[in-house]
């Protein structure tokens, strides 16, 4: 990684070329051991041309630009006559002067289809609703030095979109984002913003907004996704599509795992993911032997041996920041052993019952009361707790061997719509257009001297992306097996 000239300074300050910058601009600062000291004015003053127009004149709209000046009409209706202040948030450092990939966040991502750091959506109210404005970085300064020195300059991180670019692209008249917070700074009137992203942002704005007026800004964000559009369900079946793509790809080196550790799972995983998506939608769980007892298991350092079952928890993300979310226990020989197959039969059988609660017009707990209950009534025939299974669901006791609920909304987030009122979400009903998981388990820990051994250290998952629909639903994810004699079956024809 090159280092000779990228500069300490801050993310918005003016750059100069020279190693004395013109009145009014902040000097670049060097690194305190560079090889470079400055910069000649000879140098300066050559960089300064001979460069050609890059202006992109032919640009279309985004995929979703419809969905997206919908979505912001819908926002812009709950909250009229208030400012509307949505930031994607910021680069975060890893280490040193490395920074962690960045991700706009949900709330800027859904609203606008842009995916650019530091941007900031701005909702301006007007007297027929409100007047939206994307605020953005600009293409790199040429006659300072910013495009080649600057910490932002696109040589060192190339090139973005220019102002009349994005405008294009999104639908939304764009300005530069480096004007904004002296904006807000002297905006009158009621404004929201969408805490957590951007602190700049969020101190131009400290004595203009309250906690739980930005509170009920995000909880209805988050309420507007709990159903997908139709452009959503595409980009999830996507998701799930290629998922199903990468679980074979996993099956296929199992050997090679035997070889080396769950990383090579994970690598292999992580690569479909970056070929045919953006990134991994969450930590993937590679979690071969006993490691499948750990709810998330993303250290993914632990060996896989014959025998054990590896528990592969993973889902790609797409260009559009949506996310699959698939689980399956596969045995890692081929073939499940008796004990194995029992405790997964019965995790199976937990999963068709929650997915068959899965319906419009159904409570959203309906799932999660049906796989429970299964599962209750599978502990007690083994003997493991005691009876009835009425008491058994009232007091919770299979808690100890099922651990989690039963599933969850999905979405651009892996855990979709979390801030949404409990009444719309895990208090609500089911409708057309939602999207969750169905992700039954049992766990028994290798310690756990409650239960006979032959028990511990096995853990089973099975995880299905379920659309609900008009009449019912639609497993997104059915292009991996579920039932054990199919999946022994899919295995060998991998392999074979």
């Amino acid at each position: 990684m090159s280092e000779e000239l990228t500069p300490d300074s801050g993310q918005y300050a003016a750059t100069a070329a020279g190693p004395e910058a013109p009145e009014g601009d902040e000097p670049i600062k060097q690194r305190k051991n560079g090889l470079y000291p400055g910069v000649s004015d000879e140098l300066a003053e050559n960089m300064k041309s001979g460069w050609a127009d890059t202006e992109l004149h032919d640009l279309q709209p985004i995929a979703q630009a419809a969905e997206t000046a919908a979505r912001r009409a819908a926002l812009s209706a709950r909250f009229p006559g208030e400012r509307l202040v949505v930031p994607a948030g910021n680069l975060k450092t890893r280490s040193n002067d490395t920074e962690y990939a960045f991700r706009a966040s949900v709330e800027y991502a859904y609203l606008t289809g842009n995916q650019t750091e530091d941007g900031v959506l701005v909702l301006e109210p007007t007297t027929g609703g409100h007047r939206a404005t994307i605020y953005l970085l600009p293409r790199s300064n040429r006659e300072n030095g910013e495009f080649w020195l600057g910490g932002d300059g696109e040589l060192w991180v190339g090139r973005r979109h220019s102002l009349a670019e994005a405008e294009k692209l999104h639908g939304i008249p764009a300005a530069d984002v480096r004007e904004l917070a002296d904006k807000l700074r002297e905006a009158t009137g009621p404004v929201r913003v969408v805490r957590g992203y951007d602190a700049g942002i969020e101190d131009a704005l400290t004595d203009k907004v309250t906690a739980e007026r930005d509170a009920e800004l995000k909880t209805f964000l988050s309420d507007a996704r709990v159903v997908k559009d139709a452009f959503e369900i595409g980009e999830l079946q996507k998701a799930v599509d290629s998922t199903v793509r990468g679980f074979e790809d996993v099956v296929k080196v199992l050997d090679k795992a035997e070889a080396t550790s769950e990383r090579y799972i994970e690598g292999t995983f992580f690569l479909r993911a970056r070929v045919e998506g953006n990134d991994i939608g969450y930590g993937s769980i590679c979690a071969a032997g006993p490691h499948a007892c750990t709810l998330h298991w993303v250290r993914n350092d632990g060996p896989v041996r014959s025998g054990d079952l590896l528990l592969l928890d993973a889902g790609v993300e797409t260009h559009t920041y949506y996310t699959a979310d698939v689980t399956r226990t596969l045995p890692i020989n081929g073939t499940y052993s008796d004990i194995q197959r029992k405790i997964y039969d019965a995790v199976y059988a937990s999963q068709e019952a929650g997915i068959a609660a899965v319906k419009p017009g159904g409570k959203y707990r309906d799932f999660h009361d049906a796989s429970q209950r299964v599962l209750a009534e599978k502990l007690v025939e083994w003997g493991l707790v005691e009876g009835p299974v009425e008491r058994v669901l009232e007091l919770g006791l299979q808690r100890r061997w099922t651990l989690h609920g039963t599933g969850h909304m999905l979405g651009m987030d892996v855990h979709d719509c979390a801030v949404a009122r409990t009444e719309a979400y895990v208090d609500g009903t089911l409708e057309p257009g939602m999207v969750l998981t169905v992700e039954p388990g049992l766990y028994f820990q290798a310690d756990d001297l409650t239960v006979p051994e032959e028990y511990r250290g096995i853990g089973v998952r099975i995880e299905d992306d379920i659309l609900v629909t008009e009449d019912g639903n639609r497993n997104m994810s059915d292009g991996l097996p579920r039932r054990a004699d199919e999946v022994e079956a899919w295995m060998a024809r991998l392999k074979g």
